[in-house]
């Protein structure tokens, strides 16, 4: 009867000893179907089997949505603080903020920089979900709003692509600040007529959804993406419902009105060049 103890699964190492090649296949997080890496990389992160689209970091995004060699980064030295010397169960907060950069060698969970998509020059935020779950703190705000501001003095589009948890619970009143100061920033970019396009990415939540992810003149979601403010079960256990089947996936959001449009991945540059062009019309 030992079978019944056997994995469902065996995953067999690679013979080759280069260490480029210890790591052969990648397991799906939706579907949990196996794919060969090189597969894997070649549909940017694109699971064949489900269309599951995974997080890719900020390099990637960056390759994926701008012309090569055009983007220049802006503010990269801003870092965080602990203003409110916050400690947790794990620990101090600035020794959070250490760990992290150390772990992933980015210093915020915010990429910005001005770029070119097609040849059009725009402004790009690329939140990085590997720095402390691409939550928004002070820094987050402060560069999106810097972005904003560049924006405006060069009478250039914006696009910001959001994977976040939403707001840094380790700053406090001043992460949830962000929100109301970077929606503040975009009245003015609608004021002047500058267009603002918000890409959602898997996953979205809280104070980002809450803010500047839902504010684009054109919102565009990946297909698949988790888009809500609290999650799922929080929701249920609040209005003691069973909510509907795909419930915060943004298929049922472009159903319901609050994203305009789903894009494939291999699509998106493309489709963000074509409004672009209709904005520069």
């Amino acid at each position: 009867m030992a079978w019944f103890s056997k994995p469902k699964y065996t995953v067999l190492a690679s013979k080759n000893k280069d260490s480029d090649q210890k790591e052969v296949w990648t397991k799906c997080d939706s579907c949990g179907g196996v794919v060969y890496n090189k597969d894997w990389a070649s549909n940017l992160k694109v699971c064949p089997n489900c269309g599951f689209h995974q997080k890719l970091n900020v390099r990637e995004r960056v390759d994926l949505l701008c012309d090569e060699n055009s983007f220049i980064e802006h503010d990269h030295n801003i870092r965080s603080k602990d203003p409110l010397e916050f400690v947790d169960s794990k620990g101090p907060y600035n020794a959070k903020l250490t760990a992290t950069e150390n772990r992933t060698g980015s210093i915020e969970a915010i990429v910005c920089g001005t770029a070119k998509i097609h040849d059009n020059t725009v402004e790009l935020a690329v939140m990085d979900f590997s720095f402390l779950g691409g939550s928004m703190g002070t820094v987050v705000g402060e560069k999106i709003c810097r972005s904003i501001d560049r924006s405006l003095k060069n009478k250039t589009p914006l696009i910001i692509v959001s994977c976040s948890g939403g707001a840094r619970m380790h700053e406090g009143i001043l992460s949830l600040m962000q929100m109301a100061k970077t929606s503040a920033w975009l009245a003015k970019m609608d004021s002047e007529g500058l267009p603002f396009i918000s890409l959602i990415t898997h996953p979205t939540t809280g104070g980002v959804t809450a803010s500047y992810a839902s504010l684009g003149d054109i919102i565009i979601a990946e297909p698949g993406a988790l888009i809500g403010f609290a999650g799922p079960r929080v929701i249920e256990q609040t209005i003691r419902q069973k909510l509907p089947d795909g419930f915060q996936q943004s298929e049922f959001l472009l159903d319901h009105g609050f994203v305009d449009i789903i894009v494939e991945r291999k699509n998106l540059k493309s489709k963000i060049a074509e409004f672009l062009q209709f904005f520069n019309n």
